[in-house]
């Protein structure tokens, strides 16, 4: 081929056409990259990407948020980075998030006015309120989010003076673990004893009867009685066979508890060594279990039936399995068996949840009245509140009956657990192969291309 004059002209002109649009490509990528933002998170638990969870409730915001983050500027401390990538997170998801740092050392007046007690300590502000986050992740700002976009004033009034299960109590039968998450999650929670009071506090959002251990006297029963005419919200845990005067609020909400124990042969198909642990894997359409598909256990749980009164709505909410039976014989122990006659074959409803529209005398048109009427208050005791999807199941009855069904499906964040766990044969045989077996090969390997090549 004839190189001539034209020819390298023509070559030099394509060269730099070549190199002007890679330049221009380049500079286009760049801009695009200013005004465009894409990552990847590939760690087992996403724990450099907000979860789900979080990105849902950041779009239930309607407002901007304030972060106050109280942390020192000194290079000894990666405080004040590991804010601000964290936050980062939220404003991907929300730019109208603004961060802000204050250091504890020049600005003593405004960490004593905000309470702030330990270095690193955030203050979120949205829409007039405000709340704290001592130990900063997603975890726990999500919380505090959650907290903030909760209606002023929602409060957890429990029924005392009756051995109920306490809210503050630490025992396993009590609910202290329950109700530490709801305060957490922003509900305010309290007791009421009924002897004390000559009515139930307007301002109450659900009152809860946690598993009485004694009689109601009759007049705390009319009290509780005038609670429901007027369109309170309730949560009724009850027990097998112990009703403790409550029959007229039983019959009142159309609610027939049956003789005996739930016995449910699936527990001890799944490894639990008590027959009257009833399993809940399957649930109707609801609020509640919108998007909910975890099993739920109920330790010595009652069956329910009932005859929905005028005006109500009700969905069986809970339900076991075909093979569960109540037991209604006084043993639980070694082998029981369902005798034909005697004892409720299931399918058994362990669970009611009940709504009416309340008339405008009542309350604001189209506001509804939600009552859940559950045959066991152990799923909710400190000792069970972490078995299977007790938790959860909790926490969205609470947010269905506080009308908070926007919350239901906003759960906590759980890590994956990431232990490996082996065998004592199987820790042997990887320790002997990396020990042994693997340094053995090399060597061997090793000897015979020396061999190879010595025989050349």
């Amino acid at each position: 081929m004839k190189v001539d004059r034209s020819y390298r002209r023509r070559m030099r002109l394509q060269n730099a056409v070549t190199v002007l649009l890679f330049l221009l490509v380049i500079g286009l990528l760049g801009w695009l990259s200013t005004r465009y933002h894409w990552q990847a998170d590939w760690t087992a638990s996403g724990k450099n990407t907000l979860s789900v969870a979080s990105v849902e409730l950041l779009r239930q915001l309607d407002g901007p948020v304030q972060i106050d983050a109280f942390a020192r500027d000194s290079e000894l401390t990666m405080a004040r980075k590991v804010i601000a990538e964290l936050v980062s997170r939220y404003q991907r998801h929300k730019p109208d998030i603004e961060l802000r740092f204050i250091n504890p050392d020049t600005a003593p007046d405004q960490v004593r006015d905000a309470g702030i007690t330990v270095d690193g300590e955030l203050v979120l502000h949205y829409q007039g309120r405000k709340a704290h986050v001592q130990q900063p992740g997603e975890q726990q700002i999500t919380n505090a989010l959650q907290r903030l976009l909760r209606s002023a004033g929602h409060r957890v009034v429990f029924i005392s003076g009756h051995s109920e299960r306490s809210p503050a109590g630490k025992q396993p039968q009590d609910l202290g673990a329950w109700a530490q998450q709801l305060q957490d999650k922003g509900l305010a929670v309290e007791t009421l004893n009924l002897a004390d009071s000559a009515a139930i506090p307007e301002n109450t959002t659900v009152l809860v009867i946690a598993s009485p251990g004694s009689n109601y006297l009759p007049g705390e029963v009319r009290l509780l009685q005038e609670y429901v005419e007027q369109g309170g919200n309730l949560l009724w845990l009850a027990e097998p066979d112990l009703l403790f005067g409550l029959e007229p609020l039983a019959e009142q909400l159309g609610i027939l508890f049956q003789p005996g124990t739930i016995v449910d042969p699936t527990g001890q198909m799944l490894g639990l060594d008590n027959a009257a642990f009833a399993v809940v894997s399957a649930y109707p359409r609801h609020a509640i279990t919108a998007g909910f598909s975890d099993i739920t256990i109920f330790p010595i749980a009652s069956a329910l039936d009932l005859e929905t009164p005028e005006g109500w709505q009700a969905v069986p909410l809970l339900e076991t399995v075909d093979r569960a039976w109540s037991e209604t014989g006084s043993l639980l122990s070694g082998t029981v068996q369902f005798d034909q006659g005697q004892d409720i074959s299931g399918p058994l409803t362990i669970g009611y949840a009940l709504s009416r529209a309340l008339p405008e005398e009542l309350e604001a048109q189209g506001a509804e009245q939600r009552i859940m009427v559950i045959g066991d208050g152990d799923f909710l005791s400190n000792g069970f509140l972490g078995s299977a999807g007790n938790l959860g199941l909790a926490m969205n009855i609470i947010n269905w009956l506080s009308r908070d069904e926007a919350l239901i499906a906003i759960p906590a964040r759980v890590a994956p657990d990431n232990r490996l766990q082996l065998s004592p044969l199987a820790g042997k045989i990887i320790g002997l192969g990396f020990l042994v077996v693997i340094p053995l090969l090399l060597l061997i390997s090793g000897v015979t291309i020396w061999w190879r090549r010595r025989r050349r």
